[in-house]
């Protein structure tokens, strides 16, 4: 935090200072009876009034020069819960929406996943009964306008061209198109329309018998997409599950709660609550779960958050998942959002939660804590990251799970199996190549070289066919000397198996599969992965 930032906890309060002495400036200069008139207006307020409501009406109704309270207020709420404790907050009405579509599970647009081939926007996959695809967008297609504004070799924020192209729902868009083989641009009217927010990005087989699932966040509809996913896997042979919550921030309480339910047995406790009074809410588990003979592995990381946390914990502690990855965030404490009639709403901390075995996996805070922000850069500078070693917990948060496994609380959920952050592979070449774009840049020009095979892909083995075309490591090492950047000796070799995985695992994304088209392919080089599969005894590739 810079120092603006931390002194602007106190700019709020230093403006209301300063009015109050302006009001009190003008009662000693101005006339005898104001201060009969302010004590009359106090008594006549609502009792209990606070010192805040007291001073905004003062303000409204005496300061010397006209002030917008409501402006005032903007100011004063996010300061106010920051004081509370690191996730209670205030939350404008112009994000609130913005803020929502992550956990409804859908927003209002067009329909297509996108990115920035250096300046211009492509077209990466199309949802399926999407408002773009029913105007006629396909896979590869470059956006050049968009309405008026020229889009194309601008380099605009991913952001910038996400508000243009996001908007209310029946409202149109203009677009104009660059179609590969087409000699014009194509003009493309796009009706918006409900798009959905997936929680649950891959699903896919990397093993004859392990299934793999990545859940980006908890929404309203992530229990249902995981149990859709997981029948597929299990159609397809599935008798062990790899559920990855790396980078999983959390969202809604109640669906960790769910999915947890479909692993466990009978009556097994999977969290509580508490609240300030010592209400207690217990959950357990109903018998009814689809998956309790599922042998499971979760991936967790320092960014898998709250409900990330509830379904890792609930499962460790009853000893039913082998958790692998590095120590969690750190997030114990249940949020409601309460709204306001103008639009806007806070998140109030309302209960911590508890693991089955009795912990708190919130790491320390104290109101305003400006170390709380800074633990993911500490515990990177402490080389947590690198060595379990480096890892301090305090003794009296110990606990014992009935298995007989040795768990704490105070600070996230610690793996069972840790694995460290891994740049061994990453030589010099590969930083080159990475930081130019060009591993991004070469999967884009060969997506396009075949696009109507990328745009055919249904299976796996359909992917497998595509990629044994080429040689492909050999072509993008030709592609990046082109572009001025040729290996050192011995440099290859260092880089292979993370180069090789990342190019193919890219262009599996560009095809229909997805992000089950990137995993399928990179996952032997993505060493927790691996070392999930050494858990279930499989073979790494």
């Amino acid at each position: 935090m810079d120092n603006q930032s931390k002194h602007g906890i106190f700019s709020s309060l230093l403006i209301v200072l300063a009015l109050l002495v302006g009001i009190v400036v003008g009662l000693i200069i101005s006339y005898n009876n104001t201060q009969a008139r302010l004590l009359h207006l106090a008594e006549q307020m609502n009792a209990p009034a606070s010192k805040i409501d007291m001073a905004l009406s003062l303000i409204d109704r005496y300061y010397v020069d006209s002030v917008a309270t409501d402006s005032l207020v903007e100011q004063l709420l996010p300061d106010l819960m920051w004081y509370l404790d690191p996730h209670s907050v205030y939350i404008p009405a112009s994000e609130l929406n913005a803020l929502n579509e992550p956990l409804d599970g859908e927003f209002d647009g067009i329909g297509v996943m996108f990115n920035m081939a250096t300046d211009t926007i492509v077209v990466l996959n199309v949802i399926p009964q999407g408002p773009s695809q029913k105007a006629g967008i396909q896979n590869g297609d470059r956006i050049i306008r968009i309405n008026d504004s020229l889009v194309a070799g601008r380099q605009l924020p991913i952001d910038s061209v996400m508000k243009m192209l996001r908007g209310k729902r029946g409202t149109k868009v203009q677009l104009a198109v660059q179609r590969q083989h087409a000699p014009d641009l194509l003009p493309i009217t796009v009706t918006r329309g409900k798009v959905p927010v997936r929680s649950v990005d891959a699903a896919c087989m990397l093993t004859p018998d392990v299934g793999f699932l990545r859940i980006t966040n908890f929404s309203q509809h992530t229990h249902d997409e995981m149990m859709t996913a997981l029948n597929g896997l299990r159609k397809r042979g599935m008798t062990k599950l790899i559920l990855d919550l790396r980078g999983n921030s959390g969202g809604y309480f109640g669906q960790a709660i769910l999915m947890a339910n479909e692993f466990l047995p009978t009556d097994r406790l999977i969290v509580y609550t508490e609240d300030r009074d010592g209400n207690r809410m217990e959950e357990y588990s109903d018998g009814r779960g689809h998956y309790q003979d599922v042998a499971l592995a979760v991936l967790i990381d320092e960014q898998s958050a709250s409900s990330s946390e509830i379904f890792a914990g609930a499962l460790q502690d009853n000893d039913r998942a082998t958790i692998v990855g590095r120590r969690s965030f750190g997030k114990g404490l249940v949020q409601q959002q309460i709204p306001f009639p103008d639009g806007s709403a806070i998140r109030l901390t309302t209960a911590r939660y508890y693991t089955p075995t009795g912990r708190s996996i919130q790491k320390p805070y104290t109101g305003a804590d400006e170390e709380y922000d800074y633990d993911l850069y500490n515990r990177y500078l402490h080389n947590e990251l690198f060595s379990a070693d480096s890892i301090r917990f305090n003794d009296s948060l110990r606990y014992v799970t009935p298995g007989g496994r040795v768990v704490y609380g105070g600070g996230g959920i610690m793996p069972d199996e840790f694995v460290p952050l891994d740049t061994t592979a990453m030589s010099d070449y590969y930083l080159d190549v990475a930081g130019r774009n060009l591993i991004y840049r070469y999967t884009m020009d060969f997506s396009d070289r075949h696009r109507a095979v990328i745009n055919a892909v249904r299976t796996v083995g359909d992917l497998n066919a595509l990629l044994a075309q080429e040689d492909i490591l050999n072509d993008f090492v030709a592609f990046a000397e082109r572009n001025g950047v040729a290996p050192a000796p011995d440099e290859i070799r260092q880089s292979e198996t993370l180069l090789r995985a990342l190019l193919r695992g890219l262009i599996g994304r560009n095809t229909p599969l997805e992000e089950a088209g990137f995993y399928v392919n990179y996952y032997v080089a993505d060493p927790t992965i691996l070392r999930a599969l050494d858990c279930f005894g499989e073979p790494r590739s």
